[in-house]
């Protein structure tokens, strides 16, 4: 079972990855129409996620797919924030909170000393 779950983690991360530096070319190949933006944007915040999900599901302590997920998340729309596109007024407050989750998740991890808690 261990395996199975490994491999299921792979392919999450590896869509993830996809969703995250392709993600036009990802609703091509799955719905037969290129994403535009902002669906472009939203797919990579759901690649994040995928990403998360497969270092949950890896074997180790499952706060780590949360940590890499709120991190990942606060620097994606960070970036997003900073590019030309419009944003919207819940971009900022959705960075602070995802950074301060981050962090909160960082510092619960160091304090279990395993990070296994």
């Amino acid at each position: 079972m261990k395996h199975v779950l490994m491999i299921a983690a792979v392919a999450e991360m590896a869509t993830g990855l996809a969703l995250i530096v392709a993600p036009s070319m990802v609703g091509q190949l799955l719905l037969g129409v290129p994403l535009a933006e902002p669906a472009a944007t939203v797919a990579g915040v759901l690649g994040l996620a995928l990403l998360g999900l497969g270092a949950a599901c890896w074997p180790g302590p499952p706060r780590l797919g949360m940590l890499f997920y709120s991190a990942l998340v606060t620097l994606y729309l960070a970036y997003a924030g900073f590019s030309p596109l419009p944003t919207g007024p819940l971009l900022w407050p959705a960075v602070v909170l995802h950074g301060v989750l981050a962090i909160l998740l960082l510092l619960t991890w160091k304090r279990s000393g395993s990070g296994r808690a």
